[in-house]
């Protein structure tokens, strides 16, 4: 079978799930093989077996990460020179679009983004104009290049004994204009992330204040799921921004998310729709969010939330 590349995004060595959902969407088409990048292999090696890599391209050279984006660029470019691969799969994250538009370029190839699914014939699907269109397309030429939004892929482990190759590239005086001098690792709570989180709650201007973001929070932790909120409630600073769902906030797709006093306007449903699962909670029964939900609760959620939140906790 045709050899896919996949890019793996990771953090120092710490495999992200989109990573294994790539390699998932790889195997129906092809042989998954993991492009892995910079330092920190050796630890994370199994988990790419487990997901079911046939083969792994390890560039482990620290300058690669020493940079910001370009390196990867050019080494995919390289592999793809050398090793001819069906297609190229990175992730729909900010850093993955501009690796594919780097490489895009540097091969002459098409590249198609924020893709939810993958046919035969690497025909993309795209859940567009808030979700209410879904569209196809295909690359015209060279070898396609896609960006897979996290969360639109069930990962799917398959065991297997990848092979194992060393790679190298030399990179150029452009490569090397941008250079990373500081990281700084953000602090992180015991709940996911929400772009890459199963379950996501969410709450809107409904809620009524930031205060009350803790039924939110408190509903969110009884399932273990990420807290996200609508772009009213992060303008009226109820929310930190970077919890924004929407069109002008961050893309979701998780197996289930909660609407909670979310009125359902375009630009909410633009970065939620492709939801495996969408409950809402609502007390207005004409509320827009209705007319996608798979499940609807009209109601008060002052009542609702915590009664949901104690019900589940029960359970445990």
């Amino acid at each position: 079978m045709a050899e896919i590349l996949v890019l793996v995004d990771h953090v120092d060595g710490e495999v992200k799930k989109v990573t294994f959902e790539l390699l998932t969407l790889a195997r129906r088409h092809g042989d998954a093989a993991a492009v892995w990048v910079g330092p920190g292999y050796e630890g994370a090696k199994d988990k790419l077996a487990e997901y079911g890599a046939a083969k792994v391209y390890v560039a482990a050279d620290e300058e690669l990460t020493s940079y910001v984006v370009a390196p990867k660029a050019e080494l995919l470019a390289q592999l793809v020179a050398d090793r001819s691969p069906a297609a190229v799969l990175v992730a729909a994250t900010g850093e993955g679009k501009e690796i594919a538009g780097r490489l895009a370029v540097k091969i002459d190839s098409g590249v198609l983004t924020d893709v939810v699914d993958v046919a035969d014939g690497f025909v993309g699907e795209h859940s567009i104009f808030g979700g209410a269109i879904v569209s196809h397309a295909k690359v015209s030429k060279g070898t396609p290049i896609i960006a897979v939004r996290p969360n639109s892929t069930a990962p799917e482990a398959a065991p297997s004994s990848p092979a194992e190759e060393q790679v190298s590239v030399t990179l150029s005086d452009a490569a090397k204009a941008a250079k990373v001098v500081e990281k700084v690792v953000q602090e992180k709570g015991e709940r996911p992330e929400l772009t890459e989180a199963a379950i996501v709650v969410s709450g809107g201007r409904g809620v009524g204040g930031a205060d009350n973001f803790k039924l939110i929070e408190e509903l969110a932790d009884s399932l273990g799921a990420a807290v996200g909120a609508s772009r009213a409630a992060t303008d009226a600073g109820w929310y930190p921004h970077t919890f924004q769902v929407g069109q002008t906030g961050k893309t979701v797709s998780p197996q289930l998310y909660i609407a909670v006093g979310i009125s359902g306007a375009i630009q909410h449903r633009a970065g939620m729709q492709t939801s495996k699962t969408i409950v809402a909670i609502n007390k207005d029964p004409e509320a827009p969010i209705f007319e996608l939900v798979d499940y609807g609760i009209v109601g008060d959620l002052f009542q609702v939330a915590p009664q949901l939140t104690e019900e589940i906790t029960k359970r445990k």
